[in-house]
């Protein structure tokens, strides 16, 4: 695996991006130490691994835990080094928790350019975790990973999501004036991560996840990632705003979405009761859900560099749109959705659905309580609709 040295290894006090990028290789050996004796996430590594112990001697299980901790990231000095300890537990995710990963359009990609792959969202870690195991696999550098601060609501969550070259993007500074300042630096750093660092950035096409099953680029994003180049260069092109930062879109498709039942428990409370209120650890809960829960096949797909000929974030965020619905892969379970909803039974009829398929969908559905089933459902179908340009939009 290559390993591009990271050019921000300046004086903090020459580093615009200080508050906001990923960590670097100078900085591991002390957020690993803080980790190692940080009660709340001892508390939380005890709650899954040690719950009687941590019930009846809370004290004695964080010693054990924080042992374990260091232990377990002994001779981890790097970036790098941290990184390759994930794809340890990569490894055995996919085994465990997939029937198989298949990864379309890496090869065309120069493995000596860097990228920022936009894609779209359905799960809050493995959507990047898989790009960067598709590039692990590949021999090429892993991306650095935009995560929203709203994520970050403990030091513990910020210290390991930025570890594993995550940068904030700021979604809860007040006031107008403040968020365009934020979102100034957010745009020159991703700027000088591609032109100066050479190094690649995953960013999703939207904020949040596409819970309804509904993959759509917000513009607002486009205007995000030109904001530093036109600053600078008021008479620039948009489309060569957007050329420069080589824009690929990137497709992931689940045949199972293991946060299923949460997102139709959500989609389900702001329909009846037009809100719906998250709990203190959901985020990190639907983390776990995902990572652990059975995902079926997973398909991957880069598409191509967006060029010049764009003329506004609309037609940049078109253009998005067109690559990633084109590279989704639709699975049975997709069509089987669509069959339960009564709808499009020309499509279903077209696709080749075994009784295993079959089988194996009834499972997961008779699990669905009844009032969720039309918002579970509507997250595989909306897909094939999307694809087949049925959906209203």
């Amino acid at each position: 695996m290559t390993h591009t040295p990271d050019a921000l290894s300046t004086a903090d006090t020459q580093d615009p991006w200080a508050d906001v990028r990923p960590y670097m290789d100078h900085e591991v050996a002390e957020v690993l130490t803080r980790l190692s004796h940080d009660a709340e996430l001892l508390d939380a590594l005890t709650q899954f691994r040690l719950p009687r112990l941590a019930r009846w001697a809370p004290p004695l299980a964080r010693t054990l835990a924080g042992i374990a901790i260091r232990r377990e990231v002994k001779g981890v000095t790097t970036v790098r080094d941290f990184q390759m300890r994930i794809a340890h537990y990569m490894d055995r995710m996919i085994r465990t928790t997939t029937d198989a990963f298949q990864v379309e359009g890496l090869d065309k990609l120069d493995p000596g350019s860097a990228y920022l792959f936009i894609g779209n969202h359905r799960d809050i870690a493995l959507d990047p975790a898989f790009v960067n195991y598709a590039l692990y696999q590949a021999d090429r550098d892993t991306v650095r990973i935009a995560i929203g601060d709203n994520l970050l609501k403990k030091p513990y969550v910020t210290d390991l999501m930025r570890l594993n070259k995550s940068f904030i993007v700021p979604r809860s500074a007040r006031g107008k004036r403040a968020m365009l300042a934020a979102y100034q630096t957010l745009s020159s750093y991703i700027r000088h991560s591609i032109l100066e660092d050479n190094h690649s950035i995953w960013m999703a096409q939207r904020e949040g996840r596409a819970k309804n099953g509904i993959d759509r680029t917000d513009p607002a994003i486009i205007k995000m990632l030109t904001m530093a180049r036109r600053t600078a260069d008021r008479n620039v092109d948009f489309g060569e705003a957007v050329k420069e930062l080589k824009l690929v879109p990137v497709s992931i498709s689940y045949e199972y979405d293991p946060c299923d039942m949460q997102k139709a428990q959500e989609l389900h409370a702001i329909h009846t009761q037009g809100e719906y209120a998250k709990g203190e650890f959901e985020d990190i809960s639907s983390i776990v859900t995902g990572i652990t829960g059975a995902k079926g096949r997973v398909q991957l797909r880069f598409g191509s560099p967006i060029g010049a000929d764009i003329a506004t974030p609309d037609e940049a965020a078109a253009e998005i749109d067109r690559q990633v619905i084109g590279g989704y892969r639709l699975f049975p379970s997709h069509y089987l959705a669509l069959e339960a909803l009564g709808d499009a039974p020309e499509l279903v009829a077209r696709n080749a659905i075994t009784p295993a398929d079959r089988e194996r969908f009834k499972q997961r559905l008779a699990e669905v309580p009844e009032e969720l089933r039309p918002w579970w459902l509507a997250q595989y179908a909306n897909p094939v609709k999307h694809k087949a340009g049925r959906l209203a939009l």
